[in-house]
Formats: C-alpha cells, structure tokens, sequence
C-alpha cells in the first residue's frame, strides 16, 4: 500500500496544480434539480432578444458542465468543491447515463494481486493504442490511476475485496507485467461485474455534498462562440420548450460517444454524440473518429454487452469445433489480447466457416467450465443478462457472442489538461473557455485502440483534470465578458425549422438508412470500394435531412423534436467517422483495411531503424485526423496533427518507442 499512498500524494502534487477544497459544511445548501424555467439562481432573467415565440432564459455561472456521467460528474463537483459556481446541464437523469451500464472495472496499478509498476500500464496503453495515443496525456492518466481509485474508495465505492480485505483485481485485456515479458497483469479493480453502475452512483452521491445547479432534463443545442472563444451553451428545457442560454467562463463538454450512429452496438439510445457535434457546428474539428472500437462480445441478435470480465475470469471463445481459438490468433494473451484483435479473430472465423447457429454466423463464449460460485459473486450481472437475452444459463451453456459497436476512440481533441485544442501553422492551439472529457474527447489516451477498463479511469482522471486546470487559470466570481443579445439564434431557428418539418421522411427512417449504413460499410473489416460507396451513401442520407417529417408540433415533452435533433447530431458523427476511415490508408488499431493490411508508420519497424529514411509526414499515417464538416452541405474536411511521443518527464518514464505489435 506505500506505492498507492505514495501515488495519492500526486493528486495534492505536480502536474496539474493544487486546488484549496472548500469544506462540505460550507456549501451544504439545498439539494437543487431544477426543472423550472427560472431555475434556482435569483440571477436568471428572460429576455425576447432572440425570440418573440420561446421564452430564452439567461443564466450566468462561472463554469457550466454539459453531460452527468462519469467524467460530467467528476468535473462539476470538482469544481464546486473549488468554490466555482457551477451548472450542469443534463438531457438525463444523472444516474441514467451510459456510464451506469460499464461493467468490467478502472485499471489502476495498484499491485494487490501481484507486484505492480504504472509504467507497466503505461506501456500496455500505449502499445493497445497501436502507437497512436498521445504519451504525455497516457503518462497523466496511468500515473495518477492508482489515486484516483483510492479516492473513489474513500469516496465509499463498494469494491470487490481478496481474502485479505484488499481491492480485488481482476485481469483484463492487454494488460501485461514487466513491459509485455512478465505474463498477464491483474490490474482490473472492480465492484462484480457493475462497476460502471457502481462508480455512477458514488460520484453522484459523493456531488449531492455540493452545491451544484443540476439542470435536469436540458438538452444542449449548442456553444456560444464568438471571435474563437467558448461564452457558454445554449440549451431547450424538455419539460415546457423553454430556451436557455447559460453563460459561463468554462464550459465542459462531457456529454459520451456515438455508439448509436451504428445499427447494432452496446450504447444507450441516448448516446448520440451530442458534444462532438456542437463542437462541429461551431467550427472546430473532431478528431479521429475512424476509430470504433468493436466489442467482442456483444449478444448475438440482442447487441448487449458481455463484460471482458467474462474472459479474465477465465472464459473461452470457441468456434464451432470447440476450439479455443484464440490461441492461434494470439498465442501469449490469448482471449485476453487487445479488442480489436479478438473482435478481428471472430470475425475471421466466421467467414471461414467455423461460426455457430443455424447460419453460422456467431461464436461461443463458454462459462459453464468456471465453478457456478466464482460466477456468482464475480458476474452475477451477466448471468442474469444471458438469461434474459439469450435464453442461456451460463452454468450450464455457452452464452452466443459477436462483435458489437462499443466505444468511440476519437472525439473532440484536448491535451492532457482537457483543453480543447485545435492545429493551426504547425502547432497546437487552447481554444478558451472550452474543455471536454470523458468519451467524448480525445487526448488520446487510447489512440486507435483502447483497453478495455482504461474508460472509467479516463473518466475520472480527465474530468478531475478539467476542474484542476480552470481552478489554477481562473477564479469564482470573475466578471464575464459581455455576450451579443443575438447570441443562440440560429439554433432557435434550426429548432422551430424541425418543430414545423413537413417532408416526406420520419426522423426513424433517416435513422436507420445511416444505421445501415454504418453498419455496412464501415465494420470489423474495411476495404476501399465499401468504403468509397459507403461515404456516398452517407451523403445522400445526410441530404435527406431536408425532407425530414416531425409530428408533434408541441414544445412541452417533444420526444419527435429531441429525437430529430438527435439525429442531426448523429448525422455529423457518421459522416466523419465514414470520410476519415476512407482516407486512412493503413491498418492501425481498429481501424482494419483488407486493401492496405499494414500500418505505415515514418519508419518500417519491422526492420532495423540503422540506414532507414524517414518518411514524409504526408506520406505516413502515424498521425491524429481532424475532421471538419461544414453543417449545411454535410461536405467533410479532413487534416492532420502528429502524434505526441513524448512522455510528461522522461527522467521518470522514458517514451516507448513504436514496435511491431502482436500479443
């Protein structure tokens, strides 16, 4: 336990400064969740400066959080605890969002099982990242995991426990010991097989201490940006069509991924990537959204997710020969490999026959071999799941399994402070007053590929980052600079223009012309003519926006509406994810091409570096894309940033150069 104390010690030290904790007692108050238009602060006014039809309510906050998961939560009573007046805006419930159906664990070097370094999982992540993880934000994260989740403990989070009363940790996927030499890593600590629910309710437990403005049930239309500068966001009460404005000198983007542009994945209806798509709007670029990763074991026909946990707990995938094979795929880690690299092996095995069911398109997760108590009190949630979904009993059968959309590597870029940055002239530039963490931003710390249980730690180590860098660049109370009356009109516009929508598709069919798309198009495996076919599509669906039909031409409670400009927010995800993985002409992480099966890197690793030249940057592809779409025409941008290989101190934890990767 030294090394984890010694580990806390960081989150009062270095990298990011320390903040002064205001007492809880100090900031009890009352427990406020607004659902009214005025909301609780005395400073809300309503003005007519943008419309005469909705009422717009001004709020003035000193940072406003956008998004109640995991990382939402952890920035907003991070900051609240920093004495920041804080708001944060919610289309749900805070413990419904995504972060409540995480299952497996946060990854965190504590050593409990075996001895233990978090350079060891510094490496693991930046070789599951395929080399495409930025090394100083991956430094930041694998370095303060063990603290973080010491804080969580304390914060009263019930772990699984060892005989001794220690954290339980499980093993996971791509985690190894000693560099990749040392065998399997069990660095996985979890609460059975509920983590994510687990860790949602104790941040939002943990929150109620602060007196943050909840505003629940707001949707976040867009940012207020002017002149480059993030001035707060705009947002539509859903309980009686009343328009928001909150002006704020921070604003965090927390708001999850976009599983839900796919036909089949393991995410929430809800997760449609709202955040990456105000950012769109606004002008700024996302950053590599080619990269979805494919969960290996989602239900077959359902797509609900199958923890890894499964798999370090000891289960097997097997073909319809009941083989483990994953052994010839992956002969060291076997089914605990990288997911991208299991998901690839199934789908390889299903197309050459080995698949199971009547049309031989799945495979197997077997469990029943484990002892019926090791699957009780370690994943008592998937027992009850493939009960439900697929009719099995996992003490008895083998549950059917097949790679499911997931998670979204890409999204919006930040540095390891949660900074949104944008590259211009060769170097990177802090868009002010605007952050983002969580799934939603990209900082990379899981490049083209991320370990499975490295989410929830992103989470909470980057939604902790944002409250520590605004608390060390501004303080409470700052005077906030002047906002244009007009500000927020044209998303006033764009939601009476689909409250009115007379054309001749419904919002559910656009929806799932790109579902199908995606799905088809841009999968496990890639080529260039499905993808070049595919991205013609996508634009032709993104045209069909102009014929959409609403129904309800209400404003209290209108699911059509919210749905509608859920989709828009969809439609701008997809078509980068499309466009960027058409242009990627490589293989790296999950991004998977059968035309160009190699990943091209400035040198050819695979060879001695001695008497090699190193390639061009526009001749490699060992870089971040940025994507650009311009809203009205769904025309796509695409540039590029290089990769950061260098670590936040190299005296402590020197960079790990690219290799070729293999488990």
């Amino acid at each position: 336990m030294a090394s984890v104390r010694a580990a806390s010690c960081l989150l009062s030290k270095r990298i990011l400064s320390k903040t002064k904790a205001v007492p809880a007692a100090a900031v009890q108050g009352s427990r406020n969740f607004h659902f009214s238009i005025y909301g609780k602060k005395k400073s809300a006014k309503v003005s007519d400066d943008i419309s005469t039809q909705y009422p717009v309510v001004d709020h003035e906050f000193d940072a406003v959080v956008v998004g109640a998961g995991g990382a939402g939560l952890r920035a907003a009573f991070g900051l609240s605890e920093a004495g920041f007046n804080t708001a944060c805006i919610t289309k749900l419930f805070p413990t419904r969002s995504h972060t409540v159906a995480a299952q497996g664990g946060i990854n965190a070097a504590l050593g409990n099982m075996e001895d233990d370094d978090w350079r060891w999982h510094f490496y693991d992540t930046v070789k599951g990242s395929d080399w495409l993880g930025d090394q100083d934000a991956i430094h930041y994260m694998t370095e303060q995991a063990p603290a973080a989740v010491v804080e969580l403990e304390n914060f009263g989070m019930p772990f699984s426990r060892t005989e001794d009363g220690k954290i339980y940790q499980r093993a996971f996927g791509g985690q190894s010991l000693k560099y990749g030499k040392g065998g399997q890593a069990h660095r996985c600590c979890c609460v059975a097989d509920r983590t994510g629910h687990s860790l949602l309710h104790t941040l939002y437990g943990r929150s109620l201490r602060y007196d943050t403005s909840y505003f629940v049930e707001y949707f976040a239309l867009d940012l207020l940006m002017e002149n480059g500068e993030c001035k707060g966001v705009i947002a539509l009460c859903m309980e009686d069509g009343s328009i928001h404005r909150f002006r704020s000198q921070n604003t965090v983007i927390a708001t999850g991924g976009y599983g839900r542009a796919y036909f089949s994945c393991t995410s929430a209806h809800t997760s449609t990537g709202d955040g990456n798509a105000m950012v769109t709007r606004a002008g700024l670029p996302c950053q590599d959204l080619e990269f979805v990763q494919f969960h290996p074991t989602g239900i077959y026909g359902a797509g609900c997710l199958i923890t890894e946990g499964c798999r370090g707990e000891g289960g097997i995938l097997i073909n319809s020969e009941g083989e483990r094979f994953m052994e010839r795929y992956a002969p060291n880690a076997k089914d605990l490999a990288s997911r991208d690299v299991v998901s690839r092996s199934m789908t390889i095995e299903i197309r050459e026959g080995r698949g199971v069911g009547p049309e031989k398109d799945h495979v197997y997760l077997q469990l029943h071999h484990l002892p019926p108590q090791q699957l009780a009190t370690r994943l008592p949630g998937i027992s009850e799941t493939a009960m439900i979904f697929a009719g099995v009993d996992v003490t008895k059968e083998p549950i059917p399994v097949l790679p499911t959309v997931h998670y979204n590597m890409g999204g919006i870029p930040t540095n390891y402070k949660g900074q949104v940055i944008t590259h211009t002239d060769g170097a990177d530039k802090v868009v002010p007053g605007l952050y983002a963490c969580g799934e939603a931003a990209c900082a990379s710390v899981h490049g083209a590929n991320r370990l499975g249980a490295n989410s929830l730690l992103d989470l909470v180590v980057f939604g902790r980052a944002c409250a520590l860098t605004i608390a060390e660049e501004h303080k409470p109370g700052e005077k906030l600079s002047p906002l244009q009356p007009s500000a927020g009109e044209e998303s006033v516009a764009n939601l009476d223009k689909l409250r009115f929508a007379n054309g001749n598709l419904r919002t559910s069919e656009i929806r799932l012309n790109m579902q199908k798309t995606m799905q088809a198009h841009a999968a496990v495996f890639r080529t260039g003519p499905v993808l070049k076919e595919g991205c013609d599509k996508m634009d032709a669906v993104y045209q069909t926006l102009d014929d959409l039909k609403t129904f309800d031409r209400g404003i209290v409670w209108n699911t059509d509406l919210v749905e509608t400009l859920e989709l828009q927010n969809l439609m701008l995800n997809a078509v980068q994810t499309i466009h960027s993985a058409e242009q990627r002409k490589e293989s790296r992480g999950a991004h998977a091409r059968e035309d160009f099966k190699d990943r091209v890197d400035e040198y050819d690793y695979s060879k001695p570096l001695q008497g090699q030249e190193k390639k061009p940057f526009d001749q490699h592809w060992r870089k971040h894309t940025l994507s650009y779409v311009d809203p009205k025409t769904g025309k796509v941008t695409l540039e590029y940033r290089p990769v950061i290989d260098h670590s936040l101190d190299e005296q402590d934890c020197a960079h790990v150069p690219p290799a070729i990767r293999s488990y």
